[in-house]
């Protein structure tokens, strides 16, 4: 009974949790349609809904876990984040339990800064997929002294199919930061770098899942799980460097 009524628990939490994502995209948009005197284009924020839904479902076995939408389906488990370097060392790595990552890149790029301070180091450039673009993270990446972001508006396969010119003069005073940013990944610089993010962000995981065979966690819980993954993110990195040791002599 007390797993149940921890699981009843969790599943009013993620309800709460969904309430609070759905009023902030509500603001989020009503903030940008005030900004720019005009109406957003696409789906209005789901209407808030307070109550738990009556399809969900909580895992007994891992309460802290979720289910996670991946390419191959479904799954019951975490979302891994990583922030990768040019060279493919993971220089911040954390597992979160939300399903989305709209919430993740503000405390990745903090947690990236706080590890390249140790070593006398500063991002420059931020690379990150369609699944990182809110409103919140544009307007956090748009702060005085931040990196210079290139965070993709489209999902990348929608994105590489587009044949627009790049553009040309100077950027419009009225466009909203979602505008700015699709316009300056349309430039040849934009273009350009972002083309580097799949095979910058994404051979890490590669390299872990498949060459590896670290396909899945072996321990529950997400403060175990996080464990896990700081071992496999700290091995990578040792075998990075032992084969730059190698390539050298």
């Amino acid at each position: 009974m007390a797993l149940i009524r921890k699981a009843k628990a969790e599943l009013e939490a993620q309800a709460q949790e969904r309430t609070k994502e759905q009023e902030a995209a509500q603001k989020a948009r009503e903030r940008e349609e005030q900004k720019t005197g005009k109406k957003k284009r696409g789906p209005k924020p789901k209407t808030i809904n307070q109550e738990v839904d009556s399809e969900a479902k909580a895992n007994l076995t891992d309460p802290e876990s979720r289910i996670m939408k991946t390419r191959k389906g479904f799954i019951q488990g975490y979302n891994a984040q990583t922030v990768v370097s040019q060279d493919q060392v993971i220089i911040a790595c954390d597992v979160v339990s939300e399903c989305n990552d709209f919430g993740q890149l503000k405390p990745m790029v903090e947690l990236a800064e706080a590890n390249l301070y140790e070593i006398g180091e500063e991002p420059d450039k931020i690379l990150a997929d369609a699944g990182y673009c809110s409103q919140a993270n544009l307007e956090y990446m748009d702060q005085p002294g931040s990196a210079d972001p290139y965070i993709a508006v489209k999902k990348d396969h929608k994105q590489r199919c587009e044949n627009v010119a790049a553009p040309r003069g100077r950027i419009p005073k009225d466009m909203s930061l979602k505008e700015r940013m699709e316009r300056k990944l349309r430039t040849k610089v934009g273009k350009a770098l972002y083309r580097l993010r799949g095979q910058i962000a994404e051979a890490p995981y590669g390299q872990i899942k498949d060459c590896r065979n670290l396909a899945k966690f072996l321990l529950r819980g997400l403060e175990k799980v996080g464990g896990e993954f700081d071992l496999w993110c700290l091995t990578h990195n040792i075998l990075k460097l032992y084969r730059h040791i190698l390539v050298a002599t």
